[in-house]
């Protein structure tokens, strides 16, 4: 019994030099200068500056650039005409308008038919105050001096708002005074800027007017054409016009099919367009007409788009 003891008490010992020696599975051990085993020295290499490019991803899922190639960006567009804030109601309320826009958390909103400071609405800054509600940035473009006040076109925009002009269109046999205004946005992680036109044409029988302005409109464009861009407005012409014809000579409708905005109790007519350009730099996700009959005279038009990189070959 005490050999039997003697030689489980060696074999232990045996058993124990030799993991000594062996390491725990799966841990490397290296030696140091004195002979002794030692763990290897942990180093956390810093990652890449990484930031995210995509922050309408789920947070689990959204992607970092680095050292990656630009990712997608997603954008909300809204069209819409506010009728200065009256509803068909009767009612002038900027509220209602600003909650109408909340409603589907745009990126870009274009305006149209907007007051600054003009006696009807009160002297209320029509343009700041949207900002304020929806918590925007804003330009605004006066086309018409009105009542101690200035009426036009205004843009929103959840993104930076790097420069911004207002621009003339054509007036002729005495009508309203019309404009584009053009601004550049800032896109993230990205050097490439957006650039945006909002517009809002003339409304009478003739289109002789509208087609003057579509293609002053066409010379703005061609002057820059590297950038991705997006027209927005009221122009006031259905798909099938010859005005509409005009603008597809450069621009592409968000909606292939008519999504009717007029008259705002029944739409029955599409006059109000998101329109983009070039073709191969969009994906059209989704296009549609908001169910709101009270706020204005028109129903919004939203469109949903995802813009792709620039190619290599153009940077």
């Amino acid at each position: 019994m005490g050999r039997w003891r003697s030689f489980s008490t060696v074999t232990l010992v045996l058993v124990l030099a030799f993991s000594a020696l062996a390491g725990t599975p799966g841990t490397p051990r290296f030696r140091t200068s004195a002979g002794s085993l030692a763990a290897p020295e942990v180093r956390h290499v810093a990652e890449p500056d990484a930031r995210p490019v995509d922050v309408d991803r789920p947070r689990s899922h959204v992607v970092f650039s680095g050292l990656q190639s630009p990712e997608r960006h997603r954008l909300r567009v809204l069209s819409y005409n506010i009728h200065h804030g009256e509803g068909v109601d009767g009612k002038l309320d900027l509220a209602r308008i600003a909650s109408v826009i909340r409603s589907v958390e745009p990126d870009i909103v274009a305006l149209q038919e907007v007051d600054q400071k003009v006696a009807r609405t009160q002297g209320v800054d029509q343009p700041e105050e949207l900002a304020r509600l929806t918590k925007m940035q804003v330009v605004f473009g006066g086309n018409i001096a009105l009542q101690g006040g200035a009426y036009g076109n205004a843009v929103l925009s959840r993104l930076p708002i790097q420069r911004h002009a207002n621009q003339k269109l054509p007036c002729m046999d005495n009508g309203e005074q019309r404009g584009v205004l053009e601004l550049q946005v800032e896109l993230p992680g990205n050097s490439q800027p957006l650039r945006v036109l909002a517009t809002h044409l003339d409304h009478r029988r003739s289109d002789q007017e509208r087609m003057a302005s579509a293609k002053m409109i066409h010379e703005l464009t061609v002057k820059q054409t590297d950038l991705p861009a997006l027209l927005i407005g009221d122009l006031n012409d259905t798909p099938e016009s010859n005005v509409l014809s005009e603008f597809g000579k450069l621009w592409i409708r968000a909606n292939e099919k008519p999504l009717s905005t007029i008259p705002v109790t029944k739409p029955t007519r599409q006059i109000d367009f998101i329109l983009f350009r070039p073709k191969e730099r969009w994906i059209v996700t989704e296009t549609k007409v908001l169910d709101e009959a009270i706020a204005s005279d028109h129903r919004p038009i939203l469109a949903v788009f995802e813009l792709l990189p620039r190619p290599p070959n153009e940077g």
